[in-house]
């Protein structure tokens, strides 16, 4: 007879915190005094833009099979969430920090209003699955179907098919007193499973872990040509445990996921090793506190109990999961072929200048020195511009060397193959990967050592800074003398991402750019302490005045009667000082459009305030990532304003914690071009959201419901209409 477990004692287990609503005039962030009523909360702004691209898998316009992509992204995004945000809200709950968040909340009134919220959007999620998606699959041929709604040949065939493909697989885990509660990793799904032996009345709980090895979904022959009907692995595994426990009964099953804090915590003291202080946060995130758990619609009661208890979770971590859609991977029937049902699908095309024509001698330095070139992706390919421009590098005797910053690349690291391919070639190869980019430190590791061992001068970053910053430098030998040829992105040298995310890449080998690139390299791999950038501007030193600056100069242009506008794209703005510095501005009639595609805690549209000041965020298809900043300098011309691309958002953390570039771009028709999209984007009225002052958005109405104003639509267009 199993021994009963003996349980914790309850005063070892997490407090609930208790409720404590703020009341104040004024809050402190970083020594100054801001006024809460001017700011939202970052944490419920970021909330509601989860609740954009949920929209997305909810809105008719999007073909069906994408909304289940979007499903997959929504989740994605709520399971990240709750690993940092509301992760470093416990942090600070059991730490018993009380400071309070910029729109003056403290971290208990806040976990209790982000709970309400998620609790909301949770259901909201699985509705739509349920009374929307489901049926609209159904009546398009795709089935999804539970155990019971097989027939009595297809229980048989997932049967064996269980026997064969899956029972070798499973490891289930009893819990008694011989074996100790098993260890649940971060994000990992398994299904709960009360037992009990014949004869007794005593249950016992075991864990089954559905390893993702296995294939979410399992097809089922139909008798219609071109009808798909699919099964969740769970269903099949759930009605065979009777195999995995022999002789046992099953009382009762709960299928659940448990989610780690992911939130990082300053470390005093400076390592010896940055690698070695990043491999153990590794390894200490692994066993990091439990911050929520979820388990499935009609949970054996028992088993939640029993893991709940064994947790030791209060009920605000634990969620229920009201259908399968909040587990099982949507995305994965994306491959079904039904074309229709899909984004129609979009190349990248390649730049003209950049297509090398051997007989010519003309290559795509050739191309750069004639003139700059601004690429934007995923509308221009990645790999016919980036790509070439680093393996044309790697390849050329003329070249000398190549510096590059890794932050996250793609997993089947071509880049990476490149820089060992031109330092076999006996360049001089330098890269900078940096360790500390969440959630992809084991891969920069991975490649790291890939580097290092091929003989590339590797370095790990800054450890007090973590290094942001998009840029590549080849110096070449050139029939006149030596020159740096520059690449300064918004967005990360990855081939995979580049065909989802808007980003753009600027390449220039103008001298004056060139040469402070290369002091931030030395400032990276050396530890210079140039800090005086005069042209492009660097964070944690220039970037901040230089953009407050700018704030201030079209203030004194509005103020003298001139032109004075401000337009800004970028995926988050938190920072209070240049939020006064824009709410100033708007005061004194400047002119402010803010594409935010993410959190945004400036309050726009307040009588006096910020009646100038316009937030728009667009979600769609696409992701919107690049950042770029216009300032319009006392003109209406757009090439006399000052126009910015680089790889930094209006964050306190991308200010001043993280080594961020921005570079101007001066040539004519780049500008025209920058501004000309800058414009295009306010057209938008298909995936256009405004933002309104009490922080809700409200989506754009079309003008033309038939043929709605789409700008990554237009943008494909362009591109397929100019190629």
């Amino acid at each position: 007879m199993m021994t009963k477990i003996k349980k914790k004692s309850k005063a070892a287990k997490r407090k609930r915190p208790t409720l404590k609503p703020t009341k104040f005039t004024k809050v402190i962030i970083r020594g100054r005094e801001f006024d809460p009523t001017l700011f939202m909360n970052r944490d419920l702004s970021w909330l509601e833009f989860n609740s954009r691209v949920l929209n997305e898998a909810i809105d008719p316009r999007t073909p069906l099979l994408e909304r289940l992509r979007f499903c997959d992204i929504w989740r994605s995004n709520h399971d990240e969430f709750m690993m940092k945000r509301i992760g470093l809200l416990f942090n600070k709950i059991e730490e018993g920090d009380s400071r309070l968040t910029l729109d003056g909340k403290g971290p208990t009134e806040l976990l209790y209003l982000l709970r309400t919220k998620v609790l909301e959007q949770i259901q909201t999620f699985s509705n739509n699955y349920a009374k929307t998606l489901q049926p609209e699959l159904k009546k398009q041929g795709i089935e999804l179907l539970t155990w019971d709604e097989c027939s009595a040949d297809e229980q048989k065939f997932l049967t064996q098919y269980f026997k064969d493909n899956v029972f070798p697989i499973l490891t289930p885990l009893a819990v008694d007193s011989g074996h100790p509660f098993p260890f649940l990793s971060n994000l990992s799904k398994s299904i709960g499973v009360a037992i009990r032996r014949p004869k007794s009345k005593n249950k016992d709980f075991a864990r089954v872990k559905i390893p993702t090895e296995i294939a979410p979904w399992v097809r089922l022959r139909s008798p219609i040509e071109n009808a798909y009907r699919f099964i969740n692995i769970e269903e099949i595994i759930i009605a065979n445990l009777k195999h995995l426990f022999f002789g046992m009964h099953i009382e009762g099953t709960c299928v659940f996921r448990v989610t780690r804090n992911a939130a990082s915590k300053s470390d005093l003291e400076e390592p010896e090793d940055l690698m070695e202080l990043v491999e153990e946060g590794i390894r200490e995130r692994k066993f990091a506190p439990i911050v929520r758990l979820e388990y499935s619609k009609g949970a054996n009661e028992w088993v939640l109990n029993f893991l709940k208890d064994e947790l030791e979770l209060i009920d605000e971590q634990v969620y229920e999961m009201p259908n399968i859609a909040s587990y099982v991977k949507l995305g994965a029937l994306y491959d079904v072929q039904r074309p229709l049902l899909k984004y129609e699908k979009y190349v990248p095309k390649s730049i003209k200048g950049f297509v090398p024509n051997v007989e010519a001698d003309f290559n795509i330095f050739s191309a750069i020195r004639k003139k700059d070139y601004l690429v934007h992706f995923p509308y221009d390919s990645f790999t016919s511009t980036v790509e070439t421009f680093v393996r044309t590098a790697a390849e050329d005797p003329k070249v000398r060397a190549i510096k590059i910053v890794l932050y996250r690349t793609d997993a089947a690291g071509k880049l990476v193959d490149t820089l060992i391919e031109a330092a076999e070639n006996g360049k001089q190869v330098a890269c900078i990967v940096e360790l500390k980019a969440r959630f992809d430190e084991e891969s920069n590791i991975r490649w790291a050592t890939k580097l290092e061992e091929a003989g590339v001068h590797v370095t790990y970053g800054l450890v007090d800074l973590k290094t942001h910053a998009k840029m590549i430098v080849v110096v070449r030998q050139d029939h006149d003398g030596i020159r740096s040829y520059v690449n300064i992105g918004t967005g990360n040298y990855n081939s995979e991402t580049s065909k989802l995310y808007t980003d753009y890449g600027y390449f220039t080998c103008r001298k004056p750019i060139a040469e402070e690139v290369l002091e931030v390299f030395n400032h990276l791999t050396g530890r210079s302490l140039k800090n005086d950038y005069k042209k492009i501007l660097v964070a944690p030193f220039t970037m901040f005045k230089q953009f407050q600056s700018h704030i201030e100069k079209e203030i004194e242009f509005a103020k003298a009667g001139k032109h004075s506008e401000i337009i800004a794209k970028m995926n988050s703005f938190e920072d209070p000082e240049l939020a006064e510095a824009l709410y100033r501005a708007s005061s004194a009639g400047v002119k402010i459009t803010l594409y935010i595609r993410g959190f945004c805690c400036i309050r726009p549209g307040i009588k006096g305030l910020s009646d100038n000041i316009k937030v728009i965020s667009i979600v769609g298809r696409l992701l919107e990532h690049s950042r770029i900043y216009y300032f319009s300098n006392g003109s209406s011309e757009p090439f006399e304003g000052k126009f910015y691309i680089g790889s930094a958002d209006w964050m306190h953390r991308n200010l001043f914690d993280r080594i961020e570039v921005c570079t101007p771009i001066t040539q004519k028709d780049l500008v025209l071009r920058l501004h000309d999209y800058l414009k295009l984007l306010g057209s938008d009225d298909r995936h256009a959201w405004d933002l309104k002052p009490d922080g809700t958005y409200l989506q754009r109405t079309p003008k033309n419901p038939d043929e709605p104003n789409s700008v990554q639509q237009i943008l494909m267009k362009r591109r397929y209409a100019n190629s």
